[in-house]
């Protein structure tokens, strides 16, 4: 009550100042404050946007100056949107609105912003301090923007984008997928967050374009995610640890990036209480629960709490997804576009061979690593060379020989020297320097390699195995080869 009293007293004073000199801008100027600290902000604007026309109007050298430390309500609004845009770049275009439970678009969740008290304090002040404004517009938009993410697994009756669009969450009949949906909302916004996102009901699944850009998107979206909220339906309530070990979501193909991505989750039971009750605001910081998460996983604790999407290491990230199912059989290849950083455009009923083959080509042609070409199992329509399911790559990959120190380099080079015919040496040494990079498209593969001339091919058949047939094979440059294959 005495902070309006003054602020009052203040705008009193500002007006006697106006009414001594109407044309000088001091008067509003002293008005645009006092009214921006009794938070009519849309006065204040008024008052500042006279006291600029005053400026304008003023000739002298200090109060063009003057002048140009300040910015129109319009240049303001400029400035505020265009950092608008750069926070949305990394958004979902459609969110719900905790706080009504609502469906919003990028132009809704902005008429959202542009019509609170927050963005009309942060334009009166960017008009005067736009300097200082910069930062914090920053911190404004972000802080109003922050999204919560949800993980969870598919179950029953979800409900999609028509029985949402139009209604509000919250009003609608709690029964299977729509209770999960509305306690997410509802946890979203207890924990201040105005906006969440979920799967089921913020992409329009008919629409093949949005359908396209969401499956090429989902990683940064969850990355750029204030929270993930990751929801265990079958971990009952004051379950122990091993719990979420055991749970169905985490057998699931799309989850792996849902928990790889974000920089912060919180991992919720049936009841929605935290799991094992741990109240800490990052469960990537528990050790326990990210300790039961990579034993079940198989993934190590660097990645599970900072990993970043590349092709580096591919062998490793498919052994990861390896026991992973999807309900369509594509979508264990189109899962691991963000895990890879790679855009492919998904194809429905194109199969999960040419799916995981597009993927895996891909991968080797943009980054020529071949540790993807070690697997075993049934060979790919695609191409032989690939696997025909993600399973096969289930099993270690294989131990390559560790690399010769130095020392050993030196020993070996210097035991060599009198035996092995110097130019014949350089030769080979250039030969293998000048390999080309492997390359992959159209289904074709090359990799770089090094011919030598066959001298000899001798087949016979083994003995016991009548379905097995070796080839005794002599070649120039090489020891005698024997290769065993299927009759």
């Amino acid at each position: 009550m005495l902070g309006e009293m003054l602020w009052d007293q203040a705008l009193l004073d500002a007006q006697k100042v106006t009414e001594l000199n109407p044309s000088s801008y001091l008067g509003y100027q002293l008005e645009h404050e006092a009214l921006h600290g009794a938070q009519r902000y849309d006065d204040a604007m008024t008052a500042f946007e006279i006291m600029l026309s005053k400026l304008d109007a003023t000739h002298g050298a200090e109060i063009q100056v003057l002048r140009q430390q300040y910015i129109s309500s319009s240049e303001a609004q400029g400035a505020i949107r265009k950092i608008i845009g750069t926070q949305m770049e990394n958004a979902p275009p459609r969110l719900i609105d905790t706080s009504t439970g609502r469906l919003c678009d990028r132009e809704a969740q902005i008429r959202a912003f542009e019509t609170s008290t927050e963005y009309k304090e942060l334009l009166s002040l960017t008009m005067k301090h736009v300097t200082l404004g910069m930062e914090r517009i920053e911190k404004a938009v972000t802080t109003f923007f922050q999204y919560a993410m949800l993980s969870h697994r598919w179950e029953g009756k979800e409900p999609l984008l028509n029985e949402v669009q139009d209604n509000s969450v919250y009003e609608l009949n709690p029964v299977e997928g729509i209770v999960k949906l509305q306690s997410f909302c509802k946890v979203a916004r207890d924990r201040g967050y105005r906006w969440a996102w979920s799967d089921t009901c913020c992409i329009d699944k008919n629409n093949h374009i949005e359908l396209q850009q969401s499956i090429n998107s989902m990683f940064v979206w969850y990355r750029h995610s204030a929270l993930t909220i990751i929801y265990l339906s079958d971990v009952l309530p004051s379950s122990k640890s091993g719990a979420l070990a055991k749970s169905a979501w985490n057998s699931r193909g799309w989850t792996v990036q849902e928990f790889l991505a974000p920089e912060v989750i919180l991992f919720y039971q049936k009841d929605w209480a935290l799991y094992l009750d741990d109240r800490s605001s990052n469960h990537k910081e528990s050790a326990a629960i990210m300790q039961e998460l990579e034993d079940a996983t198989g993934i190590n604790g660097w990645a599970l709490i900072a990993f970043h999407p590349g092709m580096r290491g591919a062998r490793e990230k498919l052994q990861w997804a390896s026991m992973r199912v999807t309900t369509l059989q594509e979508d264990i290849a189109y899962s691991l576009f963000g895990i890879f950083g790679v855009h492919l455009s998904p194809i429905y009923g194109e199969n999960k061979q040419n799916a995981l083959g597009r993927l895996l080509q891909e991968i080797i042609a943009q980054s020529g690593d071949i540790t993807s070409l070690d697997w075993t199992g049934k060979s790919s329509t695609f191409n032989s060379c690939l696997p025909a399911s993600i399973t096969s790559y289930g099993a270690p990959p294989s131990a390559l020989s560790s690399p010769l120190s130095e020392d050993e380099m030196q020993v070996s080079v210097s035991s060599l020297r009198d035996v092995v015919d110097l130019q014949l040496a350089s030769r080979l040494y250039h030969t293998l320097d000048s390999l080309s990079a492997p390359r992959f498209a159209a289904r074709r593969l090359r990799l770089p390699c090094i011919t030598f001339a066959v001298t000899q091919v001798k087949r016979r058949r083994g003995q016991g195995q009548k379905t097995r047939v070796a080839f005794e094979i002599k070649a120039n440059g090489l020891r005698d080869l024997l290769i065993t294959t299927e009759d």
